[in-house]
Parts: structure tokens; C-alpha cells; sequence
């Protein structure tokens, strides 16, 4: 069967979701418990590649496996397995050909942002603290430049394959920002991302926030495809993974 597993993890201690030379991964951590679990370690296919200190509330997942384990009795018995910074949250049955990453539909990011002078002491993990006061309607006007199909080169860092290959123009259908107190939320759901285009996009609306930018210069630097009139890489560590989309058909087996 073609097992479907919604995965909550906390990528401190990570290299990133996928298998790396040169450090402990989230996929291979979750396939040494699948191995205990199962007795074999069945290739997993992950709907994105998370970086390291990247963290994720619905990241998805799976595999092939023949078990008489139930589906819904596998997550306890994976999480038996697993260290407690990583959580398997659900699993489902899948058609067989069903792809984790290829069918995925959107995705949607969410970039967490301290706006205080003084760190929080109990989730300074998982937050970028940005101490003077951001304007939070001039970043939602901001963000609402981002939505639609565009060129995101301005928004990639160097060393993507896709930039490499000229793959570059993508499709946000939704880009906005709330604050609640003194957490300012950035939350992004497009087709599919550049490296570190959310990180980017975060730091340049931040840009927006601080005076430094103005939602009307949106537009031109996405037109520019020019890195260097974008704002800031924000840290990984305020970054989630929020949740895959996947159209109704392609999840039911």
C-alpha cells in the first residue's frame, strides 16, 4: 500500500528534511524508525525540501509498504521510534502512484516574527526578533505585490538549480500579514518556491515595515531579477512549513 503521513517536526537540531553527508536529517531519522517499525526502510518521497533550523506543522510524506499495521495505529507506533522533536500526526492510504511532492497542489509557509525589544524566554526557537516597531498595514500592502504569476529571481538566493535552469516564474495565490500583539505572521501559499524566496520575501517585506521600502517598490524589483534590491535572508529558524494541498481526488485511494 501507498502510505500518506502528516509530519510536525522541530528542524533545530536538523540539516533539513532531506538525506545529507554532512549532518542528521529529518528523512533519515524518520526512516530509522519506519526500519524499526516495519523491519525495512522503504524509500520516502517528502513534499519539499525544508533547510536546516526549518521547521514544519504539516509536512508530508510516503512511501510504499506492505504491513498488516494498521493505518491508523502507525503513528503511534512510529512515534515510539521517533525522537520527540519530530511527530507523525496522521497517516492515510494513497491511489498507488500518488507522489507526496508532485501532487502536491499549493503550499503554504509561515514566517513568525518577535517585534520586541527583548526576546521571549520560552520560544526564542522559533522566531526572528525584530526590534523596532514594524508597520504592519504597509507589509500587507507589500504582500499583496507578491500575489499573482511572476519572475521571483529577486527573491532567490544563489545556488538554485531552478535559477540555474531559468525556472524561476512562480504562483502565489495568497500572501498576507497579521499581527497579534507583539508577533507580526508572514503566511505564503503558492505553486511551488525558489531557495529561500520565502526568507527573502519575509526580509524584504520587513524592509516595507521599517521605512526602508515601500509596497510600491514591489513590482520593480520583481521586475528587475535583481537579488541585490530585495531585502534581507531572514534566519530558518522563524520559518514553518504550515501545510501541503493536494487536489480532493488525488487523496482518496
Amino acid at each position: 500500500m501507498n502510505f500518506l503521513l502528516t509530519l510536525a517536526y522541530d528542524g533545530t537540531n536538523y540539516c533539513g528534511f532531506q538525506v545529507q553527508p554532512n549532518g542528521r536529517s529529518v528523512a533519515a531519522t524518520f526512516q530509522d524508525a519506519l526500519e524499526a517499525v516495519l523491519g525495512s526502510r522503504p524509500d520516502i518521497k517528502g513534499c519539499s525540501r525544508t533547510d536546516a533550523g526549518v521547521h514544519a506543522l504539516g509536512f508530508r510524506l510516503n512511501f510504499h509498504a506492505d504491513t498488516r499495521i494498521p493505518p491508523q495505529k502507525l503513528p503511534l507506533a512510529l512515534n515510539q521510534h521517533l525522537p520527540p522533536d519530530i511527530r507523525v500526526l496522521a497517516v492515510q492510504t494513497v491511489p498507488e502512484d500518488f507522489h507526496a511532492r508532485y501532487a502536491a497542489h499549493t503550499k503554504t509557509y509561515l514566517y513568525r516574527i518577535h517585534n520586541h525589544p527583548i526576546d521571549s524566554p520560552f520560544d526564542a526557537a522559533y522566531y526572528t526578533r525584530v526590534p523596532r516597531r514594524l508597520d504592519e498595514s504597509a507589509m500587507q500592502a507589500a504582500a499583496q505585490q507578491f500575489v499573482g504569476t511572476h519572475d521571483f529571481l529577486a527573491l532567490c538566493a544563489a545556488g538554485s538549480s531552478a535559477a540555474a535552469h531559468g525556472d524561476t516564474v512562480r504562483t502565489i495565490t495568497d500572501c498576507h500579514v497579521t499581527r497579534r500583539g507583539d508577533e507580526v505572521d508572514i503566511e505564503v501559499t503558492a505553486d511551488g518556491y525558489l531557495y529561500n524566496m520565502v526568507r527573502i520575501l519575509a526580509g524584504t517585506l520587513c524592509e516595507v515595515g521599517a521605512g526602508r521600502l515601500r509596497a510600491a517598490d514591489i513590482p520593480a524589483i520583481l521586475t528587475s531579477r535583481d537579488r541585490s534590491r530585495a531585502g534581507p535572508t531572514l534566519p530558518a529558524k522563524g520559518l514553518f512549513l504550515k501545510c501541503v494541498d493536494y487536489p480532493e481526488k488525488e487523496e482518496q485511494p
